[in-house]
């Protein structure tokens, strides 16, 4: 990666430390003796994983921080990560009853104060369960996946994990930028999951490195948590050039490598406008690009990412085109971006996602001069995997019943690959909702299973 932006490796290092300070002792004290502590509190409600919002909150005010992480990372295993990344002001914080009198209860900084406690003091908060003499896999150490994994060692079963990178964490640990989720935090919640005697195999990749059928007959229960792959092509000409980039990737580099060895050039242009857009866009200024540009074919109201993500992303100086998406990207003589052509669109009716469709406006091309190109629009299903498994799907949705069954009795599934026919992302909350309901879902067909022997 050439033409580096010229920035100290001192600067850099700051640039991706954690953006948002937490509280001091004394303002979360005073914040959370400000708490109503609503007998049937809206706030649990509006929290996917209902995690006892009040009952954390008044911990704190006691003192009692260990029992306030514990109410928190009871109900959600990641719940240390989601008080960094959760979008509160649409959850539980849009849905504090102060909203309407001064303003809401800060419960994401709250949840971020204890969980850091227990973090810093490294405590134990749960135990594993006496064993039942039952196995599960759980495939892929995300946030869906790490949550099935702890409740079904907390409820008695031998727990193994299959993770295809480096350590587990997924999204959480390489897809989050770390000024917004550092990877000490997520890799703190792998190992609560570890404390429990979880078995954690990294570098493997199920499908490749040991095949489907020897985990699907080697444990008694298995849970799909494989998340989704890579971004799909935009299918356009010089996608192959030196200077095209995957998000997922580029955000993962500045979590995996040296950022002095990462280049994006001057002058950026971000494909999509979901969340990974705008770390990928962000993450670009601070590598030091002087202009950033997000494009996305529909208009600010249709894009997916997160009111705070998207305020966080004009304060950095991130630039926003609507209605307008790549033609062709163009290289110089050595294979190196150098420009991309676009074209505007306007909207038309909805399309299946409920969203406007956008319109080609014929003639409406024109050319933007670039140093990179990164590609967000979204990520694939993965397909071969679930086939090679022969799970019922829709489009690469896995279909579950109520118990997050599949169609295959023993394969029980949870996070994005059960997630979204449109191109909405689940949140990190709605992954580890779904672990915690495979890892019960087992745990039924277990009992029911068992009452049906001794009857």
């Amino acid at each position: 990666m050439n033409h580096h932006a010229s920035i100290s490796t001192e600067k850099l290092k700051r640039n991706f430390q954690e953006v948002v300070p937490g509280l001091r002792e004394k303002d979360a004290m005073d914040e959370a003796t400000r708490c109503l502590y609503c007998y049937d509190a809206p706030c649990i409600k509006a929290c996917p994983t209902g995690i006892n919002i009040p009952s954390f909150i008044k911990k704190i005010a006691s003192g009692n921080m260990k029992g306030s992480a514990r109410v928190i990372m009871e109900a959600n295993p990641v719940g240390a990560s989601c008080a960094r990344v959760c979008p509160t002001s649409e959850l539980c914080e849009g849905a504090c009853v102060l909203n309407h009198a001064s303003s809401p209860i800060m419960i994401g900084q709250l949840q971020r104060y204890a969980t850091d406690w227990a973090m810093k003091n490294r405590v134990t908060l749960f135990e594993k369960g006496e064993s039942n003499g039952k196995t599960a896999a759980v495939i892929g150490g995300g946030p869906a996946g790490l949550s099935a994994a702890r409740e079904l060692a907390r409820l008695g079963y031998k727990v193994t994990i299959y993770e295809s990178k480096a350590q587990a964490g997924g999204l959480n640990t390489y897809g989050i930028v770390s000024f917004r989720l550092p990877q000490q935090v997520a890799l703190w919640e792998v190992e609560q999951v570890e404390k429990l005697g979880v078995t954690i195999l990294t570098n493997i990749t199920v499908g490749k490195d040991i095949q489907v059928d020897e985990i699907v007959n080697e444990y008694d229960y298995i849970v799909l948590a494989v998340g989704l792959g890579k971004v799909p092509s935009l299918g356009i000409e010089g996608e192959e050039l030196d200077g095209v980039y995957d998000a997922i990737q580029l955000v993962e580099d500045t979590k995996t490598r040296p950022l002095e060895t990462l280049s994006v050039g001057k002058r950026v242009v971000v494909i999509g406008a979901g969340n990974t857009a705008i770390d990928a866009a962000t993450c670009s200024r601070r590598l030091g690009a002087e202009r950033v540009t997000m494009m996305y074919r529909r208009t600010e109201n249709e894009m997916t990412a997160y009111d705070f993500e998207y305020e966080f992303a004009k304060q950095e100086g991130v630039e926003f085109r609507w209605l307008v998406t790549p033609k062709r990207i163009i290289g110089d003589e050595n294979g190196r971006v150098k420009a991309l052509e676009c074209v505007r669109m306007e909207l038309g009716q909805p399309d299946e996602s409920g969203r406007p469709r956008p319109i080609t406006v014929e003639g409406s091309e024109f050319t933007v001069e670039v140093d990179s190109v990164i590609k967000a629009i979204g990520q694939n299903k993965l397909l071969p995997l679930i086939e090679a498994i022969g799970l019922e799907h829709v489009q690469g949705v896995v279909k579950v019943n109520d118990n997050h069954q599949t169609s295959n009795p023993k394969v029980f599934a949870a996070g994005d690959c059960i997630f979204g026919l449109g191109n909405a992302e689940a949140m990190v909350v709605d992954a580890a909702e779904q672990g915690k309901k495979a890892a019960y879902g087992i745990h039924n067909v277990y009992l029911s299973t068992k009452k049906e022997a001794t009857a």
